[in-house]
C-alpha cells in the first residue's frame, strides 16, 4: 500500500538490531486518518470471508483492530498480556515472545468473547518472527473457530515469520512489507494491490 510506504519512507527511523520505529504514526503516536484508512483496505481485502470477528493482541494492534472493525462492522477483542482482577472465569490462554520487548507474555481471552464458528480476523502493526500471530492462532484453536486470515500493517519480509505461516497455510495479507533496510534507507517488496 503506497500510502503506508511513503509514510514509513518519511516518518520511519531504523535503530540497531532491525527495529523500525513507526512511533509517530503507528504505535506511540497514532495518526488516525491513516489508521482508519488502513483498516478500510484490511475490510477491502477480507470483504468476501464474512468475517465475525476480529482478534489482536494488545496493545499497538488495538488502533488497526478497531478499524478494521468498523469497517467490517465486526467487534473487536484484544487478547491481555495479563490476566488481571477484571479477567475472571473461563479463559482460552497461551504464551507469546515479543520480539519487541524480548520477554514471553501470557496472553489471555475470556472464552465468551471467541466462540466456535467464528470466523475470525488477525491484525496486528508488525509481523517479524510471528510469534504474536502464532499465539492468536493457538486461541482461536482453543475456542473451536476458524482464523480467515491475518491483516498486518508492517511485515518484515527479511525475518522468516510470514514466510513459515504462510507454509502453515494462513492467509496474510500485509499493507507494506520490507525486503531490507540499509542505513536509512528501507526498500519494500512490490506488491499487487
Amino acid at each position: 500500500m503506497k500510502l503506508l510506504e511513503d509514510k514509513i519512507r518519511r516518518e520511519g527511523k531504523i535503530l540497531d538490531g532491525s527495529i523500525l520505529k513507526v512511533s509517530s504514526f503507528l504505535n506511540h503516536q497514532m495518526d488516525p486518518e491513516l489508521i482508519m484508512q488502513l483498516g478500510e483496505e484490511f475490510a477491502r481485502r477480507f470483504a468476501n470471508d464474512k468475517v465475525t470477528k476480529i482478534l489482536t493482541i494488545e496493545s499497538s494492534g488495538i488502533a488497526l483492530a478497531l478499524a478494521a472493525g468498523y469497517a467490517l462492522r465486526a467487534p473487536v477483542v484484544f487478547a491481555k498480556k495479563h490476566r488481571s482482577s477484571n479477567v475472571f472465569g473461563d479463559v482460552y490462554q497461551t504464551t507469546v515472545h515479543s520480539y519487541t520487548h524480548g520477554m514471553d507474555y501470557n496472553v489471555v481471552v475470556e472464552s465468551e468473547f471467541l466462540c466456535p464458528g467464528d470466523r475470525i480476523l488477525l491484525v496486528d502493526d508488525f509481523l517479524a518472527n510471528g510469534k504474536a500471530l502464532e499465539g492468536l492462532l493457538e486461541l482461536v484453536r482453543q475456542a473451536g473457530a476458524e482464523a480467515v486470515g491475518a491483516g498486518i500493517a508492517i511485515e518484515k519480509g527479511f525475518q522468516e515469520g510470514g514466510n513459515l505461516l504462510r507454509k502453515d497455510g494462513l492467509r496474510i495479507e500485509s499493507l507494506a512489507i520490507v525486503e531490507k533496510m540499509e542505513g536509512s534507507d528501507i526498500f519494500f517488496k512490490q506488491q499487487n494491490e
